[in-house]
């Protein structure tokens, strides 16, 4: 029989291996066709993705357990319509994917101060972030230098507490979806 110090001991290294993830970003960025191509590439590794599966817009939330190489991610997909409650999701999280919707102009600001907001919640002062520009397949997108700017990258980087990555992505295409998981696995819980 096994002593209550081995298993509590056990009980707490599974728990630091175990990791939860938020993802956010405002209604139709791609936040749930994100979610179904990390859990395919992570349970069948590199290949082809297949068709583009449909998804619905997101009222609540989607846990999506991803394995990975060293450690198991719950991402938790939270509905863009449910920004205003956002928060009281924030301190169950070690890390934030922040998706931006680099096609569509007129919701870049809107993004942004939506991002301002998560970066300054105190429950989130030390969590990793990852900030994906979405959509780049589009042939109406800003390039990357213009997003940044309208975006004002440089300025919220600079301000923030927390450790910041920012990524080109097309959920649509794949492009951009191993660098995800590579950042997943890199990041550590403090």
């Amino acid at each position: 029989m096994l002593s209550s110090a081995l298993l509590c001991s056990c009980w707490k290294t599974e728990m630091t291996r175990h990791e939860t993830c938020l993802l956010l970003g405002a209604t139709g960025v791609g936040k749930t066709l994100l979610l179904k191509r990390l859990q395919k590439l992570s349970l069948h590794g590199q290949g082809d993705l297949g068709a583009t599966p449909s998804t619905l817009p997101t009222v609540g939330t989607n846990l999506t357990d991803l394995t990975l190489k060293r450690k198991k991610v719950t991402v938790r997909e939270l509905g863009g319509c449910m920004g205003p409650i956002w928060p009281s999701y924030f301190k169950d999280c070690s890390s934030v994917i922040f998706m931006v919707d680099s096609a569509n102009i007129a919701q870049v600001s809107s993004s942004c101060i939506q991002l301002l907001s998560v970066l300054s919640a105190e429950p989130l002062r030390s969590a990793s972030v990852l900030i994906l520009f979405n959509k780049r397949d589009m042939p109406c997108t800003m390039s990357l230098t213009e997003i940044k700017s309208l975006f004002r990258m440089d300025d919220i980087i600079a301000s923030a507490t927390q450790p910041i990555t920012t990524l080109e992505l097309s959920a649509r295409s794949g492009q951009g979806l191993q660098e995800v998981l590579s950042w997943l696995e890199s990041i550590t819980v403090k």
